[in-house]
Formats: C-alpha cells, structure tokens, sequence
C-alpha cells in the first residue's frame, strides 16, 4: 500500500492505533525523546505524521501492523479539504467499483498521478446514470483527487475486505460520525426501520400500490430512505451541500434505485416542485424560526393554513403533503410541542378536518435526538378522489412499552410491533392506542397529545395484584433486614499498597475497555451499559449491527469487575452468570483478576472507597473522569483477600435488596394513589 507522508494522526488516533488510552501516549511523549514530534494541529491538540508514528510503534513493538480500516481511517480524517470531502471522494469512487468493476481495475494499475487525471472522466459517467442531472454530487476534478489517491486505493482495498463498496462507505461514514455526534442530528436506523414499516402499512391501508418513488426533503446523512424497500426513485434534498452529496451516495451505493439529490433549503428553493411521491418519509429540524415565515406567505403549499413563525414543523408537514400523490403517505418525526401550541391550532385542525393528518404517535424517551424528550410521529394521506375523510384518527403513546429505558436501551421490535398492530386495530389495549372521533378533537385547544386521550396504564395493577406486590415488598423487606451489616469497629493499620496499573503490568489481572464492536447482520449481543452497572440491573443495550464484517466486541466474563470511568459516584460490579457473554458498553473499564492472584469480590470491594476513587480522579468543568491504573488496593494474600471478598459479597446482596425493596416500595405506593383516584381500591 502506499505510503501517504502527509496524513496526520491525533494523540486520539494513536491511542486507537495502538490499543491503549490517551493516558499512554501522553506517557511515551514524555519518556521516549525519539517519539515523533508534531507536525501540525495546535499545542494542546497536536497533530503527528501517520507515517513517523507507524515507524515508531513497529520499533517499540507496540504494533505488529496497522489494521486495513483503521489505515483507512487514518488517512480519511487527514484528508487536505476534510473528512467530509474526503467521504464524498471515497464515495464516488466506490460507486465506480460497484458499477463498473473491471473498468476500474484496469485504472488502478496506473501510477498515481496518472490515475489521478484518468479518474474524472468515468466517475462523472457513473454520477450521472446513478443521480442524473443535476445533482448535489460534483464530479472531483483531478487536481482534487490526486492528494487522495493513497486513500483511494486503500478504501477499494477495505471494500474487497468488508464485502463490498457498500460496507466500506457505511464503515467509514459510521466511524466519521461517531466521530462527531454533536455536528450532526441522526436518525437512529430502528427508527427509520419503524417510519418504512408505518408508511408500508398506511399505503396498504389505503389500497394504493407499494410505494416506489419516495422523497426525504430534509435527509441528513440519508438513513430514512435506506429503510424502504424495493423504491425505484429516491429523491433527497438537504440544505447542507456536503450531507445532500452524502446521502445521495449512501442511497446510490446501497440499492439500484435511480437517485434524484438536491442541495439548498427545502422551504424556500424546492428542488423537486413536480414531484408526485408515494412516500414522504422526513426527520425535518425542529424549532426553527428563520424558516421563510416572511417571504413565503402566499406559497400555494399552504393549504391548510399559513403556519406561524413558531410553527416550522407545520410548514414541513404541509411541504410533505404538496408533494405527494393523491392517496399517498408521509410520515414524519415531530416534537411533541407541534400536538398542543395554541398557534398551531388551526392549521391542525383543517388537517383532520379534511382527513389528512391520520395518526399521531407518541414514542418513548430515547427515541432520537433530543433524547430526553417523547418525540412524536405523525402519519399524514393526502386527501384523493373521495371526498369523504375519515371519521377519527388514531392515538398512540407507546411510553409505557420503555419505562425509563432511555437512549440506546428501546425494546424497538416490541415498539414497531406495537406501533403497527395500533394501526391495523389490533392493539386492543386503550392505554396504548384509541381511535378517536375527528369531531371530538376539534375543540378550541385541537390538543392531540395522545396522553390525553388514552386510559392511564395502572402502575399496579389490580387490587389483587397491589397485595401481590405488597406480600413481595413485606418479603423483600424482611430479608434486607437479615442481610443489613453490623458494622464492627477496629483500629486502622497501616498496610502496603499497590494499584491496579501495578497489577496489569505484572500480569495479575487485565484491563480493557468498552464501546467497540458490532454484532453481525441479524443477531442482537446485549450490552452491559454504564447505567446497568450504577443501577445493578440486567444488559439492556444493543450492539449496533454490523455494515460489513463486524467489528469484536470485549465480552464480559463471570468473575470479571467492571468499573465506570465517568462521574456517578464509586461504583465496581462483579460479572455473575447471568451477566457473562455481554458486550462491555460504552464509559467502562474491565478488570479480568487472574483467580490464582486475585479475588474478584476483594477487588470489587476496595475499588468502590470514596478516598480511594477521589485520589484517582480528574476533574473537569463538565465531569470526573477515573483513571483506573490509579486506583489503589492492599498487597493481601489470597486467603485474607477472600475473607474480605467475603464480606463485600454480602455488602452486594444488601445493596441489591434495598433496590429491589425501593422499586417494589414505589409501585405499591403509585398503585394504591392510582386505584384510590379512579374507584378500583376501596378508601376504608
């Protein structure tokens, strides 16, 4: 492969490279003089030679050979004009390896600079048959590409690797994203799994043929459009030029469907004004105020009311409307504030007046960004030939599926599963889903928060059950008293300590850390998160699935300790039985004691001191964050260690039965105020 002098690499980049923390390589900086100096960046974020450093780590022996994607990856951030340019580079060529294979081969034998000036020429062919004209991808000129050809070369290379040209675009666009997840809003692909499967079903409720021109006017990096099935035109338009171009590419490299891509403000410069779609699948931006309220006051799109400036998102969702079909279905994700402003009150009610506005959707927490907040769907059919609209529209607050669940911990099968069966009328349970009159919504507040019309789920149920839960809480209760600790007192001695760095270096116990690894296509591995550990609760996260090969997750063993890293007070976790084969989730370090050195409980135990985590602590503005090599222990035999494992062990049970005592304790209490309050538990 050849060598790029001229790709730079973070301290961040290096600790990836080498398997280590940031820690370390601040460490060889200071103790090696021969370590490669900065060649860029700033001096608190200082830039090296990807080059300098392969050498470095290979004489050190830190590194055998530097994986394919992650050279790859390297050599990407450090593109000339930027990680995004790089991509859309990328991505057009692996769009001719896909479409023109032995075409491109014959090219690849060229030197570089050859190749450079030879490529132009057959990836506008191949744009152009993929996303026609115009379009939001330029044709890179050669002069842009022939810094790029070491990664060129190097992402064909992945492709042939990971699968495809596919795989390797969704690896490398992934990796760009997770990079920085504050630069860009995202549609979680079990959500946009949901919103293909509700528009499927809307269209088939209606009669209408399967959808297969669909739009997205606000596409982001396009994961909306690459959950429908078998389209046969997508068309994409984003305000952002780099997002329009790499969704367009994402869409082109992921199916056969001709693509139509746009760049500019949907609102104000529609790309697509003729376009009739039988889908609109769109995750438009919330809240904004600058939307065209002033210039676009007598757009024809607007037919069901001018929306307010506050209103943008009914802006979006009239937008959606215009363009479809007659009989065709979007379906968009809204704040929930969109359901009950009071200055939106009249465009939706001319939306169910007419029969437009079909479904209102309540998700749970999590769903997407904002996370902290119960986002909504909408499911929208513009009105066709018959003049009759329908006489209710379907409510839905799924919240009661995902209780404090949160980001990343959704039970997405049994919510899309919900979420369809409400929609074909087979919920059956008015707690979840109702149909509701049109008339009885057209009051003067046309509030469709969907809480408002739904029977409130009983947090304990049945008088019958609240005595089940209070006989469990009378046991529960009973055994925590048995297992409360005496404390008794004895006179502090000083012992010889080492730490758990010490201990990794000699081999008594090993440390790796968690948040890598995909699960292959089509199986689920559950995650051990950092609030299953603070809670002493079960896995409740889920890889991310793989694009291409999956990428190994550390696997919790029985016997392992795992310890969070960011703030939330001391906290350590012995693995058991029941928690081993999880894959170690993001903000965690494991501890693997070698059984013959060291007892898990003992470790667990002294990691856990309130003195000994703040010693091993750094504070910032935002959080602590815990080195673990710091933490401290006493040198003990083993015998003495597991008298006090012993001890910690019963300390965890404690704990554990005062969790359980409080959960039990608040059903009970919720359950007996919600019988009292709707007749179901007698006062006396």
């Amino acid at each position: 492969m050849p060598e790029d002098s001229a790709t730079e690499v973070t301290a961040a980049g290096i600790a990836r490279l080498a398997g280590v923390g940031r820690a370390a390589v601040s460490n060889w900086r200071r103790r090696h003089a021969d370590f490669p100096r900065p060649v860029g960046g700033t001096e608190t974020s200082p830039a090296f030679s990807l080059a300098e450093v392969e050498r470095w780590l290979r004489a050190q022996g830190k590194l055998a050979e530097v994986p394919l994607r992650e050279r790859v990856w390297q050599q990407l951030s450090g593109h000339p004009g930027g990680t995004v340019a790089g991509l859309v580079q990328t991505g057009c060529v692996l769009l001719l390896r896909r479409e023109r294979g032995p075409a491109l081969d014959t090219l690849t034998a060229l030197p570089d600079a050859r190749l450079a000036e030879a490529l132009p020429g057959p990836l506008e062919e191949v744009l152009t048959l993929r996303l026609g004209l115009p379009r939001a991808v330029r044709t890179p000129l050669a002069g842009q590409l022939a810094p790029a050809v070491p990664l060129l070369r190097a992402a064909l290379e992945l492709a042939a690797e990971l699968g495809g040209p596919r795989q390797a675009f969704e690896f490398l666009l992934g990796r760009h994203l997770d990079a920085n997840p504050r630069q860009y809003t995202l549609t979680p692909p079990p959500l946009a799994d949901l919103m293909a499967a509700l528009a499927a079903a809307a269209t088939a409720t209606a009669g209408g043929p399967p959808a297969t021109v669909l739009l997205d006017p606000s596409s982001g990096t396009g994961g909306l459009l690459r959950a429908a099935v078998r389209p046969a035109v997508l068309a994409v338009q984003d305000a952002d030029p780099e997002l329009a171009a790499l969704s367009a590419l994402r869409l082109a490299l992921h199916g056969d469907a001709d693509i139509r891509s746009a760049a500019g403000d949907t609102l104000r410069a529609d790309a697509f004004p003729d376009l009739r779609a039988d889908t609109v699948l769109a995750h438009p931006p919330f809240n904004e105020r600058a939307w065209g309220h002033d210039e676009l006051a007598y757009d024809p799109r607007w037919e069901y009311g001018f929306p307010a400036r506050t209103e943008s998102e009914l802006a979006w969702v009239q937008h959606a409307l215009a363009r479809l079909r007659d009989g065709g279905t979007a379906v968009l994700l809204m704040p929930p504030a969109v359901a009950s402003r009071r200055s939106g009150r009249r465009v939706r009610a001319d939306l169910l007046r007419r029969g437009a506005l079909r479904a209102v959707i309540a998700l749970p927490a999590g769903a997407a960004p904002p996370y902290g907040i119960p986002l909504h769907l909408w499911v929208l059919v513009r009105p066709g030939a018959d003049p009759r609209p329908p006489a209710e529209a379907l409510l839905v607050d799924t919240a009661a599926l995902a209780p404090d669940a949160g980001r990343d911990k959704l039970p997405w099968t049994a919510l899309q599963n919900a979420v369809l069966d409400a929609w074909a009328g087979r919920a059956g349970d008015e707690s979840l889903a109702r149909s509701v009159p049109v008339v009885a919504l057209l009051d003067d507040e046309v509030d469709l928060a969907p809480a408002r019309y739904l029977t409130a789920p009983d947090a304990g149920g049945t008088a019958a059950e609240l005595a089940a839960v209070r006989e469990r809480l009378d046991e529960t209760l009973r055994r925590t008293l048995a297992l409360s600790p005496a404390p008794e007192a004895a006179r502090p001695a000083p012992r010889p300590l080492t730490t758990v760095g010490e201990l990794a270096r000699t081999g008594a116990l090993q440390l790796r850390t968690g948040g890598q690894g995909t699960a292959p296509a089509g199986r689920e591995t559950a995650v051990l998160t950092e609030h299953d550990v603070l809670a002493g609760t079960a896995p409740s996260g889920t890889l991310p699935e793989a694009a291409g090969e999956p990428e190994e997750p550390v696997l919790v063993a029985e016997g392992d300790v795992v310890v969070p890293v960011l703030g939330g007070g001391p906290a350590a976790r012995v693995v058991d039985a029941a928690t081993a084969g999880a894959a170690l989730g993001r903000n965690l370090q494991l501890l693997r004691p070698d059984p013959a050195a060291l007892d898990p409980w003992f470790l667990a135990g002294f990691l856990r001191g309130t003195a000994n985590n703040r010693q091993a602590s750094s504070f910032a503005s935002t959080a602590t964050r815990l080195d673990v090599r710091r933490l401290q222990l006493p040198r003990l035999p083993l015998g003495d260690q597991r008298r006090h494992g012993e001890r910690y062990r019963a300390l965890a049970a404690f704990e554990e039965a005062l969790r359980l005592t409080s959960r039990l304790g608040e059903q009970l209490v919720q359950g007996l105020y919600d019988g009292l309050a709707d007749g179901s538990v007698r006062p006396g």
